[in-house]
């Protein structure tokens, strides 16, 4: 499965995907992959009214790996663990996207940049999806210019 854009995001869906994003990349549809998020029936109906009315489905990681996707669609993860997923599971994105990562209350956290927070055990996380050989940028709105992810996290000491 190729094709698909990837990002990293843990406030799924907002003003920079369903506007910015999908507007520059041509997306046509928007995929939510997260399994705590797809067994929470609020988030399910939510979500999707979120998307101002982009087709959203709202899945399992195992679900995404199903679905036929292509360069129309954006999938959404939550963390880096569900990228990993998706791209051990078959998923070839041209890159993955680390977008909008807000520090989650009660956790140990740098930030990485402005917008990142990043814990030890997702520094990780990101490691072993780069080292899948799909490439790992951060790159928060469409007119910047993305930066390579692992030497941000090396910078940090993470």
């Amino acid at each position: 499965m190729a094709g698909a854009h990837v990002r990293i995001d843990n406030r799924l869906i907002h003003g920079q995907v369903t506007v910015a994003w999908t507007r520059r990349l041509g997306v046509r549809r928007l995929v939510v992959c997260n399994d705590d998020v797809a067994a929470d029936d609020l988030q399910r109906v939510l979500l999707p009214q979120a998307a101002r009315g982009l087709p959203t489905d709202v899945c399992t990681v195992a679900e995404a790996l199903e679905l036929t996707v292509g360069a129309d669609v954006m999938i959404l993860a939550k963390d880096p663990g569900d990228a990993f997923r998706l791209v051990e599971g078959g998923l070839r994105p041209e890159t993955v996207n680390v977008g909008n990562v807000a520090p989650r209350p009660g956790t140990a956290y740098t930030m990485v940049t402005r917008s990142i927070a990043v814990t030890a055990d997702e520094a990780d996380a990101y490691r072993k999806l780069a080292a899948t050989g799909v490439p790992l940028v951060t790159q928060l709105m469409p007119h910047d210019k993305p930066a390579e992810f692992v030497p941000l996290l090396d910078r940090k000491g993470l």
